[in-house]
C-alpha cells in the first residue's frame, strides 16, 4: 500500500505537470518528469502492480518504467565535438548477473547479522530502568549508537533484495560510465558506506530510502510554499502509519535538519583547508550526525509513546533543547531565488528534450530517459551546493 501510493501520487502529479500547466511553471527537475500523453489503462496497472515492485518496491518514476518496458533504456549518450550535440547509439544490453549476484551477498551479510548480532543488542534497553540507573553517560552513548547500528541490517536485507529483484528482471539500469561499465543503481534504495560514514544529517537522509526521499522532495519539498522541511517531515509520517514513534521521530528531525544545517552553513567553511583541520571537522561531525541520527530514530523503532518519552526523558531532551538553541543563536542563511547555472543548463536541455519528443512521438521514451537522468544528476549537485 505504502509503495502503490507513492506511485500514484508521484504519476499524478507527473500528468499535471505535463499537460496542465505551462513549461515556464516548472521546475528543471519538473519538466525533466513531466508525462505529456496521458497512460493507457494497461501502462497504469502495469507501473502500479507489476510482479518485479509490488510487495518492497522500490518506487520508479513512470518515464523510467516506461524507458524499461519499451526496451530503450540500453543506449549511451555521448555530447558531440561542439560539446552541445547529443549523439545516442545503442550498447549490447547488458547482463545484470555480476550486480545481482553482489547485491545478494549483501543480502544474505545484512540476514546474518540481523538474527545474529542486531537479538544481543535491542534498542529497547535503552529504557531499561537497571541500565538508565547504573550506566555511565560514555557507554548511553556508546550503547546507543551501537544498537541502532544494529537496528539497521533489516532494512539493508529489504530494501536490496527488493533492488536485486528488479535488476534480475532487467530493470534498473542507469547507463553506463566514461569507461564503457554498466551501472545497475537507478533505482536503489540505499548507499551503505555513506549511510554508515555520514557526516551530515542531510548525508545520511540523501543515502537512507533514496527513493522515497526523492517521492517527500518531488511531491511535497518543491511545491510546498511555507515552511517546505516541516511539511515534507510531517508528510512522511503519515505515510509511514498511526503510530505515535512516527510523529515523534519526525518531529524531532525537522529540528535536527534544521539545526545540523544551521551548523554546516555557519561554520564548513572554516574548516576546509589544510586537510588535516577538515579530517578533523569530518570526525567530529560523523560523530554529532550518528548521535544525532540515533537519538532521532529511537521512536521510531519503539512506536509507543511512554517509552519513547521516557528515553527521551533519560536524556533530559538534550539535544532538542540543543537543536532549539543553535537555531536561536545562529543565523539561517535564505535561499537565493532566480535560476543559476545549472538550472540555466538543465532548463535548455529539458526544452531541447521536449521539442525532440514532440517531433518523433511517442517511441521517444528512451531520450526522455537520459534527459531525465540527467536532469535529476544535475538538480541533485544543485540541490547539495545548495544546501
Amino acid at each position: 500500500m505504502m509503495i502503490i501510493t507513492q506511485k500514484i501520487t508521484s504519476l499524478a502529479y507527473e500528468i499535471h505537470d505535463g499537460m496542465f500547466r505551462k513549461d515556464e511553471e516548472l521546475t528543471p527537475s519538473q519538466r525533466g518528469l513531466a508525462v505529456r500523453r496521458m497512460p493507457s489503462l494497461l501502462e497504469y496497472l502495469s507501473y502500479n502492480c507489476n510482479f518485479m515492485g509490488i510487495l518492497a518496491g522500490p518506487l520508479c518514476s513512470y518515464k523510467d518504467y516506461i524507458t524499461f518496458i519499451e526496451g530503450r533504456s540500453y543506449h549511451m549518450t555521448q555530447s558531440g565535438e561542439n560539446g552541445k550535440e547529443e549523439i545516442q547509439y545503442e550498447r549490447t544490453e547488458p547482463s545484470p548477473n555480476v550486480a545481482v549476484i553482489h547485491k545478494l551477498l549483501v543480502c544474505g551479510l545484512s540476514l546474518l547479522f540481523h538474527l545474529t548480532i542486531s537479538k544481543m543488542l535491542p534498542v529497547e534497553y535503552n529504557i531499561d530502568e537497571h541500565f538508565q540507573a547504573t550506566a555511565s553517560w560514555p557507554t548511553k552513548v556508546i550503547y546507543l549508537y551501537v544498537s541502532l547500528l544494529a537496528a539497521r541490517p533489516k532494512y539493508y536485507f529489504a530494501w536490496t533484495l527488493a533492488d536485486a529483484i528488479n535488476n534480475a528482471a532487467g530493470f534498473g539500469f542507469r547507463g553506463y560510465d566514461k569507461n564503457g561499465a554498466a551501472h545497475w543503481d537507478l533505482i536503489s534504495n540505499l548507499r551503505i558506506k555513506q549511510i554508515e560514514m555520514s557526516t551530515s544529517f542531510k548525508m545520511f537522509l540523501d543515502n537512507w530510502n533514496i527513493q522515497t526521499a526523492l517521492w517527500l522532495k518531488r511531491v511535497c519539498y518543491e511545491r510546498a510554499s511555507l515552511s517546505p522541511t516541516t511539511q515534507t517531515f510531517f508528510l512522511s509520517a503519515i505515510w509511514h502509519g498511526v503510530y505515535p514513534g512516527y510523529y515523534l521521530t519526525f518531529l524531532t528531525g525537522v529540528l535536527m535538519t534544521l539545526a545540523a544545517r544551521a551548523v554546516r552553513n555557519n561554520f564548513r567553511h572554516y574548516f576546509i583547508e589544510p586537510p588535516q583541520l577538515k579530517f578533523l571537522y569530518d570526525v567530529i561531525t560523523w560523530i554529532a550526525t550518528q548521535i544525532a541520527i540515533s537519538y532521532t530514530v529511537v521512536p521510531f523503532v519503539i512506536l509507543s509513546v511512554k517509552p519513547s518519552l521516557m528515553f527521551y526523558s533519560s536524556w533530559y531532551y538534550s539535544l532538542h533543547f540543543a537543536a532549539i538553541l543553535v537555531l536561536l543563536l545562529l543565523p539561517v542563511k535564505k535561499k537565493q531565488k532566480g535560476k543559476s547555472i545549472h538550472e540555466n543548463v538543465q532548463l535548455s536541455r529539458s526544452k531541447k528534450f521536449d521539442e525532440r519528443e514532440n517531433s518523433l512521438g511517442q517511441n521517444s521514451f528512451f531520450t526522455t530517459n537520459n534527459v531525465c537522468n540527467q536532469n535529476q544528476e544535475i538538480a541533485s549537485r544543485h540541490s547539495s551546493l545548495k544546501q
